[in-house]
């Protein structure tokens, strides 16, 4: 595969890229391209976790780069998720959420076995370097700069933490660093830990990502699109200035189910919650059912979406491209509810393969376990 195709899988459908000419050197150089993605451990998987990160994946793996996710047991406890018990955290890792991910990687037609999963509690047990590496990070982030990094992990700068929660920035540094990550994925969420690793990269003295002529290389980043929660907005309309920040903020959260939907619903599930999602008519600017319709239907030039409805509105109509769709939506040609029905059916058809993987008894079990776990106390 020649360069110019490698560059488009890797950067296509991303929010960002830091940086495309680093990429671009990489390529054209043949620096090995390591990819990695982290996850905490909570609870049920939702498709802003799933099928978000695996569709970039899966562009990965036909880029030939060598990918990997890490399940982030001790990060899940840092953060205090699942009760905060860490024997707990690492069952559901290499449980329940490795085989999410496996079940995603079939929704999206990737393969499961080209994926190496790593846990972090394995790659920390006795080992010196990997906390030499911490150390590392460390000495070149003051204070203030970790704080700032702290919305990696759902938290702010004025919220009141014990003091572990500061050394999760610099872990995550590390982990990148330490795995010899050359290409760096996540959520637009992790742009934070992202910048502070091509900041420090050139300063580190321990576990430093070197070239093949031995000099030192900063990661590449690469962010994919937050997919938003099916709620309304706290305040509608958007102010103008305040888009930017309600669409990150409103990102899909799993603590309000009614609002995301989980990569094993049943398709009276996705029916009933897309029925109900905030989608006003005309409104392209924040609309949920939008943003879902660009980032996981319309993601090359083989998309398309089928919407079905009588003849007295229209009839049936096939979308090729969103901006076509997007189009008919802001005229009024395209109601919001013959849009939400198109869009529950193709979801349904996209997760069949994961309702699927999870009719099995043992991963049966798994999602059961869970969701007493998350009933009892939320995560």
């Amino acid at each position: 595969m020649d360069v110019e195709r490698r560059f488009e899988l890797i950067t296509r459908n991303t929010e960002e890229v830091i940086t495309a000419s680093d990429l671009k050197h990489f390529l054209e150089t043949g620096i090995k391209l390591n990819h990695y993605i982290g996850f905490e451990i909570s609870g049920k998987m939702h498709i802003g976790t799933g099928l978000m990160s695996m569709l970039k994946i899966k562009d990965f793996i036909d880029a030939n780069v060598s990918v990997s996710i890490f399940l982030a047991d001790w990060h899940t406890w840092i953060n205090d998720k699942l009760s905060g018990e860490l024997e707990v955290i690492k069952k559901v890792a290499v449980g329940y959420f490795k085989e999410g991910f496996k079940a995603c990687a079939k929704c999206v037609g990737a393969k499961p076995e080209k994926i190496e999963f790593i846990l972090g509690s394995e790659l920390y047990s006795q080992n010196d370097r990997y906390w030499a590496t911490v150390i590392d990070v460390s000495k070149h982030l003051t204070l203030s700069r970790v704080k700032r990094a702290l919305p990696i992990m759902g938290r702010k700068e004025s919220d009141s933490l014990d003091f572990a929660k500061f050394v999760y920035p610099p872990m995550q540094v590390a982990d990148i660093f330490f795995l010899g990550v050359t290409l760096a994925h996540a959520g637009l969420d992790q742009r934070k830990a992202h910048v502070i690793a091509r900041e420090v990269a050139l300063k580190m003295k321990v576990s430093p990502l070197l070239d093949e002529k031995g000099e030192k290389i900063k990661p590449i980043a690469v962010h994919h699109p937050l997919l938003l929660g099916l709620g309304k907005p706290p305040q509608w309309p958007v102010p103008e200035e305040k888009l930017k920040e309600f669409l990150s903020a409103l990102k899909m959260s799993k603590s309000l189910p009614k609002t995301c939907i989980f990569i094993h619903d049943e398709p009276v599930e996705i029916k009933e919650k897309l029925n109900k999602a905030f989608c006003p008519a005309r409104e392209i600017r924040f609309n949920p059912i939008l943003n879902w319709v660009k980032h996981l239907v319309f993601r090359d030039e083989k998309s398309e979406l089928l919407v079905e409805r009588p003849a007295k509105f229209g009839g049936n109509i096939t979308y090729y491209s969103y901006a076509d769709l997007e189009k008919d939506f802001a005229s009024g040609k395209l109601h919001p509810l013959d849009l939400k029905n198109a869009v529950a059916e193709k979801l349904i058809e996209m997760l069949k393969p994961a309702r699927e993987h999870f009719k099995k008894p043992a991963l049966q079990k798994m999602l059961a376990e869970l969701e007493e776990m998350t009933t009892a106390k939320q995560c």
